[in-house]
């Protein structure tokens, strides 16, 4: 529906379907459509008018798009162009969920689940694990900043080998909630692997962005 609205498919001032026939062309219950249209009434997208309906009454802000980088190097310039504003969700310690192929496991690790905001809305929400032996090295710097610029300044840190994988999915109850979009909404997960010089797992980061933020860019002559 918001995309919808974003296109022109409803315009400004246009009235929407009704509810009925929103479930019927979406193949969803009536539960579901008055939901999504409530957040998008929340957003200030939709409007009702007594006894009339509900109308359409501003498209949603624009906003600048995050390029998916594919280096280390450039994703650390990219986090301190951009800046995002950092809100908290958890503080503490978990142990990531390694496969063999990711590398050796350190000790233990520090745990941040938190959203990065643009000036306008929430753009990603992120669970990063850090090996606690690296997080010690810079632990006021981790919490308030993103955490691969960190990483990269680190003169202790050898970095021997880093992984980002990107897939296309839909977003969880857990993610919806914490990016204020409906649950299913399109989302890029994105999972980074960083391993010391000897195999360790020093970071991994667990990402989904809203679908709307991400834009992949490939010069496919390179």
């Amino acid at each position: 529906m918001r995309e919808r609205i974003v296109k022109g498919i409803w315009p400004i001032d246009a009235q929407i379907p009704t509810l009925p026939a929103l479930a019927l062309a979406f193949g969803v219950g009536l539960i579901t459509v008055r939901q999504a249209v409530q957040l998008l009434k929340s957003e200030g997208l939709l409007a009702p008018k007594q006894g009339q309906g509900t109308f359409v009454l501003r498209k949603p802000e624009t906003h600048p798009r995050m390029q998916v980088e594919t280096s280390l190097q450039g994703l650390a310039e990219l986090y301190r162009r951009q800046s995002p504003r950092l809100i908290t969700l958890e503080d503490g310690f978990a142990l990531p969920d390694l496969s063999d192929e990711d590398g050796i496991a350190a000790p233990s690790y520090k745990f941040l689940r938190r959203i990065h905001a643009s000036e306008r809305q929430f753009t990603s929400v992120i669970s990063a694990y850090i090996d606690e032996r690296v997080f010690n090295l810079a632990p006021e710097r981790f919490r308030t900043e993103t955490v691969i610029p960190v990483l990269m300044d680190l003169k202790a840190v050898k970095i021997g080998s880093a992984r980002q994988i990107l897939t296309i999915s839909t977003a969880g109850e857990d993610a919806a909630n914490a990016l204020n979009i409906s649950v299913s909404a399109p989302v890029a997960e994105v999972r980074r692997v960083i391993c010391g010089s000897d195999g360790t797992v020093i970071y991994v980061a667990d990402l989904t962005y809203r679908g709307d933020y991400i834009r992949v860019d490939m010069n496919l002559l390179a």
